[in-house]
């Protein structure tokens, strides 16, 4: 009985000592202001970017992080990523267009993305290692390199790669809109590449 006696007036001056004198047993203490690195500011910034975009919001895409571009319609973590590193190693893309050289999009996710979308930087323009072609003639869609072909507009390394994938495993291009059966080409595409590519 002695023990427990003195447990219990152990306790009691524990909880004295703990808590303000006065408060009832349990009683919950509010938190100040959280700090930016709190778990709900945390959890604020990711409900944020799981949100569908609101009417008429744009995103600037030559700046915004891959979790902001992650809200575009039909993006998502993955694509987002790859918009972002390609946009750090590429520079901006400056219009909707310079999206195109982006591996997994084509023109119809640009119709998708053009009313929810806006650019604030000009479009960077790889300096050429070495001429794609002879001065004003287009560029050989047989005999081009990857590097030559990846230098066009809206090709990049990706298309550039299957081009020559393609070109090895079915032969010489008849025609520059065979491009079609080339994985990532569209009929947007190839209307574009038309005055810059010829077969020979």
């Amino acid at each position: 009985m002695l023990l427990l006696l003195a447990l219990a007036l152990v306790g009691q001056g524990v909880r004295y000592f703990a808590t303000r004198p006065g408060e009832p047993p349990g009683q919950v203490q509010l938190l100040g202001a959280l700090s930016a690195g709190s778990p709900r500011a945390q959890r604020d910034s990711a409900r944020r970017q799981a949100q569908p975009l609101e009417p008429g919001e744009r995103l600037d895409v030559d700046v915004v992080s891959a979790a902001e571009l992650a809200r575009l319609p039909k993006v998502g973590v993955r694509l987002a990523k790859v918009i972002v590193a390609d946009r750090e190693e590429r520079g901006p893309f400056g219009e909707l267009a310079g999206l195109d050289r982006v591996a997994g999009i084509g023109p119809g996710l640009l119709r998708v993305l053009a009313p929810h979308v806006a650019f604030s930087g000009t479009r960077s323009t790889s300096p050429p290692s070495g001429p794609p072609a002879q001065a004003g003639l287009p560029l050989d869609l047989n005999s081009a390199t990857a590097s030559e072909l990846d230098r066009l507009p809206g090709i990049g390394p990706s298309r550039a790669a299957a081009i020559l994938q393609y070109r090895e495993q079915h032969g010489r291009f008849a025609t520059v809109d065979e491009l079609k059966q080339v994985r990532g080409f569209g009929q947007a595409a190839i209307s574009r590449l038309q005055a810059l590519l010829t077969v020979r």
